[in-house]
């Protein structure tokens, strides 16, 4: 299926504090969906929670939720975070909040079926990069044995800006997101020897996805904290915030 197209897709990180908010935000898992699938404008929307850490571990964070979505334009993108109901709600309960705004440059892969968004040129300077897996039951353990090593690697790598992992259903879907100064780092660590490219080739050898998605993205801009900062003011030179829509 060829997806509509897209020029921008956000992602909204909401953190959680109290038990209250925890539970209030898991039955909106659920609740929020209808609502979602009606917001004017949005062409795909995953609504997705975490491991803990920083995301990659099969135990889940009842702190850290998600909102990914893809727009036709920048301003419907904008104006849909800033004030349709739903963000609205969830930005009411959490602490603090971050989404970044992104254009598509390449995308392989499918999404539920389907190529959720369509990618147009490249990403030159600071990018982005979403992978997005449905494990096969069979590899799910092995797959989950090789994460803390990636993990490991990642967060000592000096050239992501950010990083954090996702899913829809624990343990069986992943989704990796990661902010890089540019390709070139990006791509060291990638290919470089060690536990990510010995994990790709376990992968790709063992037929570990039953569906798999790979995405790079040019980065629009930033809104909100994470951490009580904005991600993107760890690049360099670091990109402007979004002014509110």
């Amino acid at each position: 299926m060829t997806p509509p197209f897209t020029t921008t897709v956000t992602l909204t990180l909401f953190r959680f504090g109290s038990l209250a908010a925890r539970l209030w935000v898991l039955t909106q898992m659920g609740l929020a969906r209808p609502e979602m699938a009606r917001m004017p404008g949005v062409q795909f929307w995953k609504l997705c929670g975490s491991g803990t850490g920083e995301g990659f571990t099969p135990k889940p964070n009842w702190g850290v939720w998600a909102i990914l979505a893809a727009w036709p334009d920048l301003a419907t993108a904008r104006t849909q975070v800033e004030h349709a109901p739903v963000y609205r709600r969830w930005r009411g309960r959490s602490v603090e909040d971050w989404t970044i705004y992104l254009s598509p440059a390449s995308v392989r892969g499918q999404w539920s079926g389907r190529q959720p968004f369509a990618g147009s040129g490249t990403a030159d300077g600071p990018l982005a990069v979403l992978t997005r897996a449905t494990l096969r039951p069979r590899t799910a353990l092995k797959f989950w044995h090789r994460v803390p090593d990636i993990s490991q690697a990642i967060g000592t790598d000096t050239g992501v800006a950010f990083k954090i992992g996702i899913g829809e259903v624990p343990l069986m879907h992943q989704v990796t997101f990661s902010v890089w100064p540019d390709a070139a780092a990006m791509a060291r660590f990638a290919h470089a020897d060690g536990p990510h490219a010995r994990a790709i080739r376990a992968v790709r050898e063992g037929g570990w996805f039953r569906e798999e998605l790979y995405a790079r993205f040019r980065i629009l801009g930033a809104t909100g904290m994470w951490g009580g900062a904005d991600p993107l003011a760890r690049l360099s030179p670091p990109l402007p915030a979004l002014d509110a829509a």
